[in-house]
């Protein structure tokens, strides 16, 4: 049962996490177990969590099945952010975003500069929203995952897809 506010509305979100990659297997995913354990600390539910190729066609169906699955409020993605040839996320999942969320690439970007210098450039993390939910896709690095997550996507989650759901 979905916890709910005074106001009615959801204060649990169900998510999908998938990590792009071409060589992690589910015991070495540490990526996709601090995503979930966050999420879980904060009372959000994981869905499923897959390793998926790092390929726009795969990368697209992952999205296309969790999308259609009635219990997924947001995905998650790790990985495949990169600049690499082998790197598709970012190509994949711009290309499906309707809404854009351009401030969330900024702002992660800017937080990881704080942290790591200019290194920070190469970050392509981004966000957007499809079919009504919210994709925030990123890196693969454990700290960027970590910073992502406990600075950009868990304080604004519930809000963010409360908006959409309205």
């Amino acid at each position: 049962m979905t916890r709910r506010s005074p106001a009615g509305k959801p204060e649990m979100v169900r998510c999908v996490v998938l990590s792009f990659s071409d060589s992690l297997s589910a015991d070495h995913d540490a990526n996709a177990k601090t995503i979930e354990s966050l999420l879980h600390e904060k009372g959000h539910d994981v869905v499923y969590r897959r390793i998926v190729k790092n390929k726009c066609d795969t990368i697209k169906e992952a999205i296309a099945e969790a999308l259609a699955d009635e219990e997924c409020d947001a995905i998650i993605t790790t990985g495949g952010t990169g600049l690499s040839r082998k790197d598709s996320a970012y190509q994949a999942l711009s290309s499906l975003y309707e809404e854009p969320l351009p401030a969330f690439g900024e702002l992660f970007r800017y937080l990881s500069y704080l942290e790591i210098g200019s290194k920070a450039l190469l970050a392509r993390a981004s966000a957007g929203v499809v079919e009504g939910h919210p994709i925030f896709s990123l890196p693969g690095a454990p700290g960027a995952v970590r910073l992502a997550m406990e600075e950009l996507i868990l304080p604004q989650l519930v809000s963010l897809t409360n908006e959409l759901r309205s």
